[in-house]
């Protein structure tokens, strides 16, 4: 049901973040770009884990940003086949059940 997920990703960190120490700046940039969503292969995506690598930087001609690529273990909600999850309707609308 919950697993970790072990991903590489490059994460881009903008100049006006610089300013912040990086582990922070990076932990923000992931979170930002995969929490609450699902990711294809991997599941719907919960929180951060923890860093296991970051590489070095580069800063991309044209892009003040940096580029940084990070190993990471994110929390994932990965059901498996014929998996019954219990729970309760909390309200229902045209946009879906919630």
């Amino acid at each position: 049901m919950f697993v970790l997920a072990e991903i590489k990703d490059t994460v881009r960190i903008p100049p006006w973040q610089f300013n912040v120490k990086l582990t922070d700046a990076v932990v923000e940039a992931l979170n930002k770009k995969l929490a609450n969503k699902v990711v294809h292969n991997v599941g719907l995506c919960i929180a951060l884990w923890d860093i296991t690598k970051l590489e070095d930087s580069y800063i991309l001609p044209g892009d003040g940003s940096s580029h940084t690529v990070v190993h990471f273990r994110y929390v994932v909600f990965r059901p498996f086949n014929d998996e019954v999850v219990i729970g309760k309707i909390k309200s229902s609308s045209k946009e879906g059940v919630h």
